[in-house]
């Protein structure tokens, strides 16, 4: 087991542990040398990395979604953790245990599996069960099911999460039914479970999460679609009436055109769907955002793009005492190496004290005799 995980991580410390490279660039220094702009990642979280020296060494020697061994210190820059490198190599398939780079619901997926089968056997409606069932039967989508994220980024990312995304908006809608007399419990059930089915092609999730060709060139709805009317070709007695109602949730469960529907739901399950989904998806945005977040000092998260908002550390906001009294000192993130400019030219002419203080802050240096 690899250690330390990103959320062990304090300022300060010289650390040697291993990641998966979620993304790499390569970027050049005001002198025009290069240096690594990395994020990095385990199954707790990311970090923002730069290697700024020995850059040639390195830079063909791993890519995206490769797993590396980094060797270097944690400091603070802009109030949240950054590595600078020193020294990393890229590591082999044997040193790897898949388990610690990936994040996975920490509810077991058998347990997960066992309880959304007895979700679909309790169904009244023999059509709609028939149909899951169907579904469910398929030793792919199966084997698939129980492992798929519910996104690349934004809600449940993380391996078991389409899964127990699906459970917890099957309860939602479970206790909103038994709420609202006119809604079909059987129906809102079977858009609860398809909704989101097509991700289990549409996403890649066996080395790092991203989206499949086809995923990208057809969406998750898209393919659910497919999946249905695959399925029903060996379920004719399926009413056709019944099976457009289906259709329709899996469409317009994103609720508005805007957000990827090509139509807004049109009838009270279909409504319902739609808000049962966001409103999980939502919640678990939150709960990541907060339990996620790496900011050293106050009691806000960074700003959630998808949220539109930044969140409150309850917990820190209500027990400060809590909170270390006196956290690390930060160390600002080394800046490349400054580089001599026209503006130290003309003080060191002129204004000594000037030249002293741009010299203080780093912004220039003092050229070099022979």
């Amino acid at each position: 087991m690899k250690s330390p995980y990103v959320n062990q991580l304090e300022p300060n410390r010289v650390i040697q542990t291993s990641f998966l490279v979620h993304s790499k660039e390569i970027r050049q220094k005001k002198g025009g040398e290069l240096y690594l702009s990395l994020l990095l990642a385990d199954r707790t979280g990311e970090l923002d990395a730069k290697m700024w020296d020995n850059v040639a060494d390195v830079l063909d020697a791993f890519e995206r979604d490769d797993f590396v061994q980094v060797k270097g210190i944690i400091q603070v820059f802009h109030n949240r953790p950054q590595m600078t490198i020193h020294k990393m190599r890229r590591m082999d398939e044997s040193e790897i245990e898949v388990t610690d780079y990936f994040p996975a619901s920490k509810r077991d997926p058998e347990e997960m599996w066992r309880e959304l089968r007895a979700i679909v056997a309790g169904l009244a409606d023999p059509h709609l069960k028939g149909l899951l069932d169907a579904m469910l039967d398929d030793d792919d989508i199966a084997r698939r099911y129980r492992r798929a994220p519910a996104a690349k980024q934004i809600h449940h990312a993380f391996l078991g999460g389409l899964l127990e995304h699906v459970l917890s908006v099957c309860g939602l809608a479970k206790a909103a039914a038994a709420h609202y007399p006119n809604i079909d419990h059987d129906l809102l059930i079977t858009g609860a479970v398809l909704h989101d089915i097509g991700k289990i092609y549409e996403l890649n999730y066996e080395r790092g999460f991203s989206y499949s060709n086809e995923g990208q060139l057809i969406g998750h709805m898209s393919i659910a679609m497919r999946m249905v009317s695959d399925k029903l070709r060996n379920l004719p007695d399926f009413p056709p009436l019944v099976r457009t109602l289906v259709e329709h949730m899996i469409l317009s469960h994103h609720g508005k055109l805007e957000f990827g529907s090509p139509k807004v739901p049109q009838f009270p399950e279909a409504l319902l769907l739609h808000y049962l989904d966001d409103m999980d998806s939502k919640m678990e945005c939150m709960r990541a955002l907060v339990e996620n977040d790496r900011q050293i000092d106050g009691c806000f998260t960074t700003y959630h793009s998808a949220l539109e908002r930044s969140a409150l550390k309850k917990d820190r906001y209500l027990h400060p005492a809590a909170v270390e009294a006196k956290p690390a000192v930060p160390v600002p993130a080394p800046r490349p190496p400054a580089v001599e400019q026209p503006a130290f030219a003309a003080a060191k002419g002129g204004n000594s004290l000037l030249a002293e203080k741009l010299m203080q802050a780093g912004l220039v240096r003092p050229k070099q005799e022979n």
